[in-house]
């Protein structure tokens, strides 16, 4: 790590142009303009300890003097180039989105995000998730279920302040492709997406109702071999899957589930769907090695 100290100056109005560049990264044409991501928390610096950054790239952290005298060690851990601008919490609260911030944010080049994987063999694929909450869960777990890339069309942002917050630092090894802008847009590049994974040999997987497609097999997701290379499909939460993209599935599977309910959240529905292949892989091992 390059540290270049403290700024001198403690950072105490809302009308800083610092507060103002914070502000304007809740909104992804602030972060096109500025080329960065706000990651905003102590656990997202932390997150951070565990990449490797260029030290020619600037890290500029944003923390409160009551902050940087408790988490001295922490900067020092961080990767790269780290500027750190000393800032009020007042003023610093009125530059996030978070409620109660803890403290500190960081603006992470948008250069240091993961890139995109040439030839993923375990892909999920989202249609126009709304719900950042949803979303961030949904990265989060695919980061449990060892998943490679994900890529949405359209809906939510998956770089937005609150799906970064509940993906709990995800998208910092996470490749994610995001298709559109617009949803119909969206949908057909994610749709010729599916028609080039399933060229070239992975399995096309969506949670289907046993009536939706004749023409497939659908069964219960245990028994689906999760070992192949697959592409996990997931429906928008309130009109499901789109058509177009129905129609690129190779298979479908069944979530049984009380009849008590209609449906589950689509980021409930995606845990065992996602930890499934995880299962089946470490049990295809065991049996190997016996």
């Amino acid at each position: 790590m390059s540290f270049e100290g403290h700024s001198e100056e403690l950072i105490t109005s809302r009308r800083n142009p610092l507060v103002r560049r914070l502000r304007s990264l809740s909104t992804r044409s602030g972060r096109e303009k500025h080329g960065v991501v706000l990651l905003e928390g102590t656990h997202q610096l932390q997150e951070l300890q565990n990449h490797v950054l260029r030290d020619s790239v600037p890290l500029d952290v944003v923390a409160t003097p009551a902050w940087l005298e408790m988490h001295a060690g922490l900067i020092r851990t961080l990767p790269g180039l780290v500027r750190v601008h000393r800032m009020s919490g007042e003023a610093l609260q009125a530059g996030l989105s978070t409620v109660q911030p803890d403290g500190v944010a960081c603006l992470l080049p948008l250069t240091c995000l993961p890139s995109t994987v040439e030839a993923p063999e375990f892909v999920l694929a989202l249609d126009r998730i709304q719900d950042p909450g949803n979303l961030g869960t949904l990265l989060r777990t695919a980061r449990a279920a060892d998943i490679q890339q994900v890529w949405c069309a359209s809906g939510a942002d998956p770089l937005a302040p609150k799906v970064v917050r509940s993906s709990a630092g995800a998208i910092l090894s996470l490749p994610v492709e995001r298709f559109g802008p617009d949803p119909a847009g969206g949908v057909v590049q994610l749709a010729e997406r599916l028609t080039q994974a399933r060229d070239a040999g992975l399995q096309i997987v969506a949670t289907l109702v046993p009536d939706a497609a004749a023409d497939r097999n659908i069964q219960p997701y245990w028994e689906l071999d999760w070992t192949l290379p697959t592409v996990l499909l997931l429906g928008n939460e309130g009109a499901g899957l789109d058509p177009l993209l129905q129609a690129r599935c190779s298979h479908g599977v069944t979530l049984p589930h009380s009849s008590a309910v209609e449906s589950l959240n689509v980021a409930v529905a995606a845990v065992p769907l996602l930890l499934e292949r995880r299962r089946a892989r470490m049990t295809s091992s065991t049996q190997k090695i016996g």
